[in-house]
């Protein structure tokens, strides 16, 4: 690659603060306001205008399952949002999956952060890491003033990729082991005025048809539909006639790199596209529906993940293990999206089983005074494909702004925190760690 070289030139401190959060998503700033709530000048650094992630710049839509059996054990900031998107209108009242309008989710999200105290600053990129020998201590950002330093004595990385910490040095892992291929992209789309009584009539007359499989096969055969993938998945929105769509599969994308992310944009729209025609001329109830919404950004499933002081496995997951440093719980079982085109391998668990996260995999190797929460925590391939869900990402990043306000307040990094005391924090502000604890 042909190169030039940038003169070298200092770089303004723009903050100074106690724990910068980088990423707004659904780990990024439930670990804002848990930092803050906790003690911590924090400042939220954010790319877009708003908060939310894949839950509003990425439409994804709805919460998947919080529960194990009749245990809800996700609770928390994430269980605080869930009360305010139905007090804003926004919610979508009981059930699990749950829906969720999410343009009141910005507002509620936000709402949350400034209450807590968090400094916001959106329309800022990350760019680079500072770091001194191990230890992180700030990042580089740009954004409309120009290029500036934040500085901090605590990073929270939750950009979804791992981002921070790729640049910080930390070792990361991308993909599965044999060939590197990471789960398909999704770009979410949401359609309107779907007569969804004539659409839940014709599931109730032919239950053997979810995923409405026999059109699939039909279009397919016609030449209508050319999907790399076997059936239609529908999410009823709070609003009336409206779903979100989760149909479109882009293969053979890294989530990394621009040009590739480019293309699955392209490919994404393409097949939006496709799928509102088959819509219109295949599905009861879709005859008069028209597209109201295409996320702003591909939903990228999997990229990079760091490798951690532990490294979560399938087994851990699908055996419910439990951990002594549990700072989260999950139910949700393997569900790996055919890196290669067609076909998804899910394993689900025992009813009302559910597995711990551990704090471990949130703390790299090699880099001090930095923590990483959402999907990019330590897991393995399949691991991850279990813990990437929101509401996990929700309760990991609670755990990670937790953690970070107690290394602050007792003056050790984030890898020495006191377990107990991170633990006994998170039950006391409604996070759920199990019976026992």
């Amino acid at each position: 690659m042909e190169c030039i070289v940038e003169p070298e030139r200092e770089i303004p401190i723009s903050h100074r603060v106690d724990a910068v959060i980088v990423g707004g998503g659904p780990a990024g700033f439930p670990a804002a306001v848990a930092a803050a709530r906790n003690g911590a000048n924090t400042l939220l650094v954010e790319q877009y205008g708003f908060l939310g992630g894949m839950a509003t710049a990425g439409l994804v839509n709805p919460f998947m399952s919080f529960h194990a059996g009749e245990e809800q054990i996700i609770q928390g900031i994430f269980q605080e949002l869930r009360e305010r998107l139905e007090a804003l209108g926004g919610g979508s009242g009981c059930g699990d999956p749950r829906s969720f309008n999410a343009e009141v989710f910005k507002i509620a999200a936000e709402q949350m952060c400034l209450e807590a105290g968090v400094k916001l600053l959106y329309h800022t990129v990350f760019v680079d890491s500072h770091v001194t020998g191990d230890r992180i201590d700030g990042i580089i950002v740009e954004n409309k003033s120009g290029r500036t330093a934040i500085m901090a004595q605590v990073v929270v990385d939750a950009t979804g990729d791992a981002d921070v910490a790729a640049r910080a040095g930390v070792p990361v892992e991308i993909g599965r082991p044999e060939d590197g291929a990471t789960q398909p992209m999704t770009l979410f789309f949401y359609v309107a005025d779907v007569d969804t009584e004539k659409m839940d009539k014709y599931f109730y007359d032919h239950p053997e048809d979810r995923g409405f499989l026999s059109f699939v096969e039909e279009a397919t055969r016609n030449g209508d539909l050319q999907l790399r993938r076997e059936n239609i998945l529908l999410f009823k929105l709070p609003q009336k006639g409206q779903i979100a769509v989760n149909s479109t599969r882009i293969v053979g994308v890294d989530g990394t790199r621009a040009e590739e992310l480019t293309r699955a944009e392209i490919e994404g729209r393409k097949q939006v596209m496709m799928l509102m025609r088959f819509f219109r001329k295949y599905l009861p109830g879709f005859q008069q529906s028209y597209l109201l919404a295409i996320a702003p950004q591909v939903g990228v499933r999997e990229s990079r993940r760091i490798v951690g002081e532990y490294v979560m496995t399938a087994e851990d997951v699908l055996q419910g293990k439990k951990f002594n440093d549990v700072i989260a719980r999950g139910a949700y079982g393997i569900d790996i999206h055919n890196p290669k085109g067609k076909g998804s391998t899910v394993r689900y668990l025992k009813p009302g089983t559910s597995y711990d996260i551990p704090y471990r995999c949130l703390v790299p190797l090699e880099i001090e005074n930095l923590l990483v929460a959402g999907r990019p925590i330590s897991a393995t391939h399949e691991a991850h494909s279990a813990i990437r869900i929101m509401p996990q990402c929700m309760a990991i990043g609670q755990a990670a702004g937790t953690a970070a306000a107690l290394a602050l307040q007792s003056g050790v990094p984030p890898r020495k925190v006191d377990i107990a005391q991170l633990q006994t924090a998170l039950i006391s502000q409604g996070a759920n760690l199990g019976r026992g604890r």
